[in-house]
């Protein structure tokens, strides 16, 4: 049995996340502790517990991977947060409309995850975005149009404590604060290229009943997709989307 507190279920949860993160092959017990942020005893120790608990699986490889209570919980938990069937389509006809791979990505505390995604129509794409992917708010195009609604002071606290800049240069609490600017300017967020070359996405809010900006739908491509004359027509079509499904989710 693991011992409660606090930093014991934040590792826990760490392991959990990790697991997920290698999915559907599993990972083995170093690449689980690597991802955590744990030394391997540790991180073993909490599959193990995890395990008996049905919360892991651990196949006779040796791999690791999310067991049936996962499955259990996340069943009962998909009928509070997943809007993934009110998206879908909203995110077809936003796909349809621009050619390009639309996403759905939600926030979960500091950080956005992907949960749904509608291919384009057009050949070239970029693969850096898919389903299950988290990302830390102000990085890619949903997490800094998240970020960018978010009220001042939360907006600031967030960029106080982030270690965005071991991401690179370009995600230094200045740079990101100078991206938010835009935002609010445009309405939409813009990401030229800076987690990977040539891949440029776009993203706008989704707002709850409490007109928090909860969700975010975005666009990724190509950075030739995404030039000067492009890009205010894109901009458009997000932001009639994320409309369509905030009004739908109120």
């Amino acid at each position: 049995m693991i011992d409660a507190g606090p930093s014991v279920i934040g590792r826990a949860a760490a392991v959990m996340r990790a697991v997920g993160d290698h999915e559907p092959d599993g990972a083995s017990t170093s690449d689980i502790a690597r991802s955590a942020g744990l030394a391997r005893p540790t991180a073993h120790r909490m599959l193990v517990a995890l395990a008996t608990e049905g919360i892991l699986d651990r196949h006779e490889s040796g791999r690791w991977s999310l067991g049936p209570e996962m499955y259990l919980l996340g069943a009962l938990a998909a009928e509070r947060y997943d809007i993934t069937s009110s998206a879908r389509d909203i995110m077809r006809e936003l796909a349809r409309a621009t050619g390009e791979s639309a996403f759905l990505s939600a926030r979960r505390g500091d950080e956005t995850v992907c949960i749904a995604a509608e291919e384009g129509s057009f050949p070239l794409r970029s693969h850096v975005l898919h389903i299950g992917l988290r990302m830390p708010l102000g990085i890619a195009s949903a997490g800094l149009v998240i970020l960018a609604h978010l009220p001042e002071a939360e907006r600031e606290r967030y960029l106080a404590r982030a270690d965005l800049g071991a991401l690179g240069d370009h995600h230094a609490p200045e740079r990101i604060a100078e991206r938010v600017d835009e935002v609010l300017t445009l309405g939409y967020s813009v990401n030229p290229g800076l987690l990977v070359e040539g891949s440029w996405g776009m993203g706008a809010a989704v707002f709850d009943r409490r007109d928090s900006p909860a969700w975010a739908l975005s666009l990724t491509g190509v950075g030739t997709r995404f030039d000067d004359t492009r890009r205010p027509l894109l901009g458009e079509h997000l932001l009639r989307a994320a409309h369509a499904l905030s009004s739908r989710l109120r």
